[in-house]
């Protein structure tokens, strides 16, 4: 069989080992850019023209190197996730589907300690997939994070083949153009029984695409010559090629999530936009750590969060970190026009429950993943149980969304240390110095078990990671008052409006995530609840007149708006992830290689003994007579945030521990 350029399906691009097939057949290399075929199935008897069989395709997302069940920060078991225990899930869903197919959504090989350093031999998370028997995969853009090379090696280990159509060394004319990274697609055959057990050759087209703000979140890694292309623009130009190529079935692996808004070129989150394009059969969708179909998502705009449904078609997204596994079932019919879909069954079935308050694993972890994996963990064990310092303060995110904390503050201070050293004789050497921080662990999409929470004590390798999961680092921006008072009022806006006087409103927008909640150390403002978000979570306006953000200050001083301050913050944000206001590479002044998290760890290594104290530089305006109510872990302690009216008021949803605040 041929592509549609005329290349041996099966070539596989420079750099990348070729995947093995599952039926053991002599691999061959593949080209950048080009489709390929695996997994033939055996001789099949002719069948009669008209048949209706049924496919199960299988998928995980945003493991983010969660392969087993163990949280490297505390030291304790975690029996809520991880891949090794969503395999036995998965065994359990093929064994009720024979012939389905195990597909990954990207974002696997970082996010806990035991991807960062994968040792020699296959990367961890890719040993436990190729045990597990994948047959294709996508990378997300945390991927990327260190780097492609990184990603290179991860793949050429990989038993199977993983694309991406809109990620590119170099962009060409169109799409077709583009000298891509991986192939677009691979088609992968799989002979389905019908009810009368007569066998059926069906060739199913998987294509992967990653959100085109890669470029911006890591462009540290991706310099000018990189490009990553709008998503449905490659989908519009690769999926008839698919179709020329003999898919009779074409699934979309979107490491990008659903937006009910309007369809706009460039959108981070485009699984609807490929849900709504002809040609594309089933969409798996992820990047949002959320779960598809459920609650988490409004019905409206073509979406149906009961039956798992975009525009019609079948979409599904499997939640993060192994805890469920997302499963599409198609009823398939062939009549003279070819396989088409005539139903569709979407669900996520999870791998633990939650029962009298604990989490309860309902499948064990598969025996040859743990021994797969050993030398790994262990490994990362030993880095993480590494002494730095010793903190006499507890280091917790419980309620960093509703006041200051001092496991932020410790962030910032490393930041701003650095960022001082750093300066020393460039043109911004007198210009004062801020730090932007944002939790990145702070419960939300992560669940309740999901924050920072370091007790006083020795301080590990493993807890800097908990404070610092990724591995940014430091980017510097030179930044006038107006616009510091723009980026506060894009964070104020993860806060509803409050109306005064109101009792137990919601105060926290759950459609807006945790780290997209920056504090501005160094500046002293209040957020004024009573007002609408100024800034959507695109960045667009939304209350042109709306201004949150109340006496903001510097040094006791009201600022100015032509005030010149340089502001230190990761790079993902500096290169304008978030869609901040103020960022962007024209604004940035110093970039350092150093990730945050080593520069935290060499500023406590600094100190010997940490006493961090909060400085209290921000709050809300009061409202009295007025209550909110917002959910965090139940583990949290009230009595730890001095200064405010905080009170539990009872159990949250999905064992979140709901607290009251009387602004």
């Amino acid at each position: 069989m041929r592509n549609a350029r005329g290349a041996v399906a099966g070539d596989r691009p420079a750099g990348f080992a070729a995947a093995a097939p599952r039926c053991r057949l002599p691999a061959r290399r593949r080209k950048p850019g080009r489709s390929a075929v695996t997994a033939p199935p055996p001789r099949i008897a002719r069948a009669p023209r008209r048949a209706q069989v049924r496919l199960r395709i299988l998928c995980t997302t945003d493991l983010h190197a969660h392969v087993l069940g163990h949280d490297y920060a505390t030291g304790e078991p975690d029996p809520a996730g991880g891949l090794a225990r969503a395999a036995s899930l998965i065994d359990a869903l093929r064994a009720e589907a024979p012939g389905a197919i195990l597909l990954d959504n990207g974002d696997h090989l970082t996010g806990a300690p035991l991807g960062d350093h994968p040792g020699p031999g296959p990367h961890p998370v890719i040993a436990a997939m190729n045990l597990i028997g994948y047959d294709a995969g996508t990378p997300g853009n945390h991927d990327l994070d260190h780097g492609p090379g990184f990603l290179a090696r991860a793949c050429a280990a990989a038993a199977f083949p993983l694309v991406s159509a809109n990620l590119a060394r170099r962009a060409g004319p169109d799409p077709l153009g583009d000298a891509l990274l991986l192939p677009p697609f691979v088609i992968i055959e799989r002979a389905l029984p019908d009810a009368a057990g007569r066998m059926h050759p069906v060739r199913i087209g998987v294509i992967g695409f990653l959100p085109p703000q890669t470029l911006i979140w890591n462009r540290r890694h991706l310099d000018d010559g990189w490009a990553v292309r709008d998503i449905a623009e490659a989908a519009r130009a690769w999926v008839p090629r698919m179709r020329e190529a003999g898919a009779d079935l074409v699934v979309a692996l979107c490491h990008s999530g659903i937006d009910p808004g309007p369809a706009r070129p460039g959108m981070e989150n485009a699984a609807g936009r490929l849900a709504a394009m002809p040609g594309i059969d089933a969409v798996v969708a992820g990047h949002q750590h959320l779960l598809f179909p459920g609650p988490d998502f409004a019905a409206g705009a073509g979406i149906d969060p009961r039956a798992g449904r975009i525009h019609g078609r079948p979409v599904v997204m499997a939640g993060c970190r192994g805890t469920h596994v997302g499963v599409i079932d198609l009823s398939l019919c062939r009549d003279s026009r070819g396989w088409r879909v005539t139903g569709a069954r979407v669900s996520n079935r999870p791998v633990a429950r939650r029962s009298r308050g604990r989490i309860e694993p309902l499948f064990a972890e598969r025996r040859d993943i743990v021994a797969a994996t050993a030398a790994a963990h262990a490994a990362t064990l030993a880095r993480a149980r590494r002494r730095v310092g010793f903190t006499a303060t507890a280091l917790s995110t419980h309620f960093a969304l509703v006041a200051d904390c001092a496991a932020l503050q410790l962030i910032a201070d490393a930041q701003i240390r650095y960022l001082r050293r750093a300066l020393r004789g460039t043109a911004q050497a007198g210009l004062p110095i801020l730090a932007a921080v944002a939790p990145a662990r702070a419960g939300g999409r992560g669940g309740p078990a999901h924050y920072t929470d370091i007790p006083p004590g020795p301080l590990t390798a493993g807890h800097i990671a908990s404070l610092c999961p990724f591995h940014n680092t430091v980017w510097a921006l030179e930044i006038h008052g107006a616009m510091l008072a723009e980026w506060l009022e894009m964070s104020a806006g993860l806060f509803h409006r409050i109306a005064p006087g109101a009792c137990d409103a919601q105060l926290i927008d759950p459609a807006r995530p945790a780290f997209g909640f920056d504090i501005i150390k160094g500046m002293e403002y209040r957020i004024d609840l009573a007002r609408p978000p100024r800034y959507g979570p695109d960045g667009s306006l939304l209350h042109p007149g709306s201004r949150r953000i109340a006496g903001l200050g510097f040094a006791g001083r009201p600022v100015t708006p032509g005030q010149r301050f340089v502001i230190a913050t990761s790079d993902y944000r500096a290169a304008g992830g978030g869609n901040f206001p103020g960022t962007g590479p024209a604004a940035v002044v110093h970039r350092g290689g150093e990730s945050i998290r080593d520069l935290v760890a060499d500023h406590v290594r600094a100190l010997g003994r940490l006493e961090v104290r909060p400085a209290g530089n921000w709050g809300f305006v009061p409202m009295p007579g007025t209550t909110v109510l917002f959910e965090t872990s139940p583990r949290a302690d009230p009595a730890t945030i001095g200064g405010l009216a905080v009170e539990r008021a009872g159990r949250g949803a999905g064992g979140f521990a709901r607290f009251r605040l009387r602004l």
